[in-house]
Formats: structure tokens, sequence, C-alpha cells
């Protein structure tokens, strides 16, 4: 490969437009390049892009190299690394940059074995290191308990970033960049895999990992019954729902909900945790939420050990009397 350098971001594509991850890369990705003194650079892989490069481009990107065949239409992992690999051999990038999805965590370690590269997934945080030059990665260990920032020296930095960590730019319509496309030479015959049917899931409301604000219970909600309670306060906050692994498991709510090392990691500005405990595996889930607001009955209780603020008492008194003053703050 020629000279590494410059930042890279793989773009997502959603229903034609950039999907929120790849927006919040580029913002973060636009801080590491300035930082670098490097150019921002931006790949988009389907059938037919779209609006998706000058959306690009307006959320900070420098350069966006675009890759259309009929064959990437869908997300197929044989197909989209082998056109990851090449563009990243041709281009260089010195770090490149990936969102923490369904399709990321299947793209990013097969591209960096192909690369003989480093990965990092799940970051928080990612810094230039002034004396190096190199990437500080920043992730959750021992489930969510500690904090460690790792480094490689192996090009490309290849990391993948948990969404909402980085906050996207305000869009620059006037902002100028090259849009390059990108030769595709695809053998259908390599192609092992393809989908059959797609089916999306039905989500009313705002979607988990998108909220901002999450009101999210455990097994001390009781039932079903309880987690309606739930949803008033989610509704006047204009959030969403969440559950620990017991109310899934038990049938409460759909494991869609589910929020933990075993389900969705999410971010939000405000999470509040009623009736759960704080086991790590949850916390795993949530312990990148700007503020959390804990209510539990037992002072002991370890989410209080990780709460901004907490309240020590029954749900079922401290509930209805907390939502009728949100609603009422929120009218004012």
């Amino acid at each position: 490969m020629a000279e590494s350098k410059g930042v890279m971001v793989y773009g997502e594509i959603a229903e034609g437009k950039l999907a929120s991850i790849t927006t919040e890369l580029l913002g973060g990705g636009r801080r590491l390049a300035d930082e670098s003194k490097e150019e921002l650079l931006c790949i988009l892989i389907g059938d037919q892009v779209g609006e998706a490069p000058q959306q690009a481009i307006a959320s900070g990107a420098d350069k966006v190299y675009t890759a259309e065949d009929p064959l990437l239409k869908e997300y197929q992992t044989d197909s989209y690394v082998a056109v990851m690999e090449q563009a990243v051999k041709d281009l260089s990038p010195r770090i490149l940059l990936l969102g923490q999805t369904s399709v990321g965590r299947d793209l990013a370690p097969r591209l960096a074995f192909r690369l003989g590269a480093s990965l990092s997934t799940d970051c928080l945080e990612l810094s230039i290191d002034p004396d190096t030059k190199l990437l500080q990665q920043t992730r959750s260990v021992f489930g969510g308990n500690a904090r460690a920032i790792f480094a490689s020296e192996s090009l490309p930095q290849i990391v993948t970033v948990r969404q909402k960590a980085m906050s996207p730019l305000e869009p620059d319509k006037s902002k100028k960049g090259e849009i390059t496309p990108i030769k595709v030479e695809l053998d259908p015959a390599k192609i092992r895999t393809k989908v059959i049917e797609t089916v999306k899931e039905e989500v009313e409301g705002i979607k988990l990992e998108d909220a901002e604000a999450i009101v999210t219970g455990g097994r001390g909600i009781g039932g079903p019954e309880g987690f309606k309670q739930l949803e008033e306060l989610a509704k006047a906050l204009k959030g969403a729902v969440g559950a620990s692994r017991p109310p899934c498991d038990n049938g409460w709510v759909p494991d869609t909900l589910q929020v933990g090392l075993t389900g969705k990691i999410v971010t939000p500005e405000l999470y509040i945790a009623v009736a759960l405990s704080g086991a790590s595996q949850h916390l795993a889930g949530c312990s990148g939420a700007k503020n959390i607001i804990a209510i539990n009955k037992d002072p002991e209780a370890n989410i209080f050990k990780e709460a901004r603020f907490g309240v020590v008492g029954d749900w079922k008194q401290l509930l209805p009397a907390f939502t009728e003053k949100v609603k009422e703050l929120l009218a004012g």
C-alpha cells in the first residue's frame, strides 16, 4: 500500500440517506482529521447511493468514494469485505472508523484480518496522541466496570465506535468536496450467501438505540402492567422504554427492549433505571449514558454507584408523582 494518511469513515446508508451512526462518525472523524492535519474520507457502498455522498460532505467529509453495483444492494459479508479490502489498499487511510452496528461488527473483524491490522471494538472515545500520533482508543472492559485505552502501531488503525459516542456536526450544505466512483469488480460465484427475505421490525415511536431519554425497568417492576407506567413517563420525555434481562426472559416485554451485554448498547442523554439492581451485565449496556437516575427501594443496590441522582423508595409511589411533575414542567 502507499503511504498511509487520512481518516476514513465507512458510511452506512438507511433508506437512501446516511444512517445516524455515519453522521456521528463523520463528526468524530472530522475532529481526528483536524488534529492530525489530514483529510477526512468517507466510503459509501450500495446499489444506488443517491444523495448520500452530498450529505457526507455536508457532514464533514473532504472526499467521498462510492462503490455501486447491483450485487451490493443488500449487505453481504463476501461482497462488502471484498470491496472494502480493495478500497483500503488503494486509498491507504491511517485510521478507519466503523459503527458498532450489526454491519460494523460483522465487517470490521474480517476486514482487519485480511489487512493484517488490529481492531478495537465498541470504542467510547478516540483521540490522537500528540507524541506518537497514534490513535488512542478508549473502550469498556470487565463488563463495563472499567475503561482501558489501547493503541496500535499496525496500519490502518481500525475501530468500531458505539452509537451516540460521537456527536455529528451541524450540516453545512455549502461545503465543497470531491465525489469519486470506485470501480467494482465482483465475481457472483464468490458470494456464498444471498438475502432471501428482509423483515423490518415494527417499532412504535422512537427506536431504543436512537432515543435521547430511556426509562428502563428491572425485575422489581413485577410484571407487564408495571411497564405501562414506564411507557407513560417515556412518552412524556419523548423517549423510549427499555428493560433489563429478567423482564425479557419472563415475557413481560419483547426481547428487543433488552439493554445490556447481551442486549442493546445505548448512550442516551438521560437514563432512568427503575427497580433494577445494576448488575454488571446490564451496566455494560447503559454505562455510556450522560445522566443516570436510579429509583430503587434497596439503598445498597449497585445501580446507585453508577447513578448521578438516586431516589430510595417504592417506584409504585414515586413514579406517578415524578411523571406528573415531568409533564407539568414540560407543559410550562
